[in-house]
């Protein structure tokens, strides 16, 4: 019977002392479970927003380069127009579009003065609005790294601290101080905190570099808004 008692101690201290990734993960607390499977799942979120933002500046980026290459060609803003400013499916072309639609549509009013009837501020406004959506749905979702990047190490500091007290409580019930047994439990317990480490660190660098990048991109959008309306600023002038 002692022999028993003692082989079922010993495969309880193996089973606690397994320090494997899924041993302390299923011998962790409830709580601290709770909060590894929700830094799981933002590190998940973070990685997937990581993805798509690179993929994204990464394809805006290039068809702006080949935008910019037609509309500096020399050819027809008119047919540049229809082409890609009337259904623009990126960035530029809708700031293209944009100004180049109320421009057109200005034009086409008997009697108005496109010097000095207002279609300047008209055009610019049509910038600037279309610059700030166009900039508000690129940055979609990038508040989410802010927001995870330093939070995700205090929810893990949480866990841990939640874990070492169930590990104290766990120790002072069974009257046992004996490092195998305080080991497993204080492992776990930090396992938490590496986790919101693994969680916070990608996202606060990618928060960094995709913000530049969208800064940027947002520069390049108003350098050509603005060049542009100088072009039709021009020809405003000398169609009148």
């Amino acid at each position: 019977m002692d022999r028993a008692v003692d082989a079922a101690n010993l495969g309880g201290t193996a089973a606690a002392g397994d320090l494997s990734i899924w041993g302390m993960f299923m011998h962790a607390s409830p709580m601290v479970k709770l909060v590894m499977l929700g830094l799981v799942l933002c590190s998940i979120m973070v990685w997937a927003i990581i993805f798509d933002k690179i993929v994204t500046l990464r394809r805006i980026n290039k068809a702006a380069s080949a935008f910019e290459d037609r509309f500096w060609s020399g050819g027809s803003l008119d047919d540049l127009y229809e082409s890609d400013g009337a259904k623009p499916v990126h960035p530029l072309a809708a700031v293209f579009g944009a100004a180049m639609g109320e421009w057109r549509r200005s034009a086409r009013i008997p009697g108005v003065d496109l010097v000095r009837g207002g279609v300047k501020e008209r055009v610019d406004r049509a910038i600037i609005i279309t610059v700030t959506r166009e900039m508000d749905r690129l940055r979609r979702w990038v508040i989410f790294l802010a927001t995870v990047a330093p939070v995700a190490p205090f929810i893990g500091l949480f866990g841990t601290v939640w874990g070492i007290m169930h590990s104290f409580a766990s120790i002072a019930a069974e009257h046992n101080t004996n490092l195998s047994v305080v080991a497993p439990g204080i492992s776990e317990a930090l396992f938490a905190t590496a986790i919101g480490l693994i969680t916070a660190i990608p996202a606060y660098v990618a928060y960094n570099v995709i913000s530049n990048s969208l800064d940027l991109f947002q520069d390049r959008l108003e350098g050509f808004g603005t060049e542009f309306a100088a072009i039709l600023s021009r020809q405003s002038e000398e169609r009148a």
